[in-house]
């Protein structure tokens, strides 16, 4: 599919639902791009922690743990914001 398409139509879902967060896989079995949920918080105006291993919420942030070449790092985003794991 599409992924462009993809993102746009989860933005009506996400625009509908009103989460405080959104919580994807890092990308697809078909294509393995990575680009759904990038391109959602783009379309939104959203924050966003990719590749993530550990998250933990506290009131309008979100305290991620990623993966990246050099070991681990640490980054905090605003709610709302699309989340994908690693």
């Amino acid at each position: 599919p599409d992924t462009t398409a993809v993102a746009k139509l989860l933005v009506k879902i996400v625009e509908k639902e009103q989460p405080a967060f959104v919580l994807m896989g890092k990308q697809a079995t078909d294509d393995d791009s990575n680009e759904v949920g990038q391109m959602l918080a783009q379309h939104l105006g959203w924050a966003q922690a990719t590749f993530i291993s550990k998250l933990t919420l506290a009131g309008d942030k979100a305290t991620a743990v990623r993966e990246v070449d050099g070991g681990l790092e640490t980054i905090e985003v605003p709610l709302p914001a699309i989340i994908t794991n690693d």
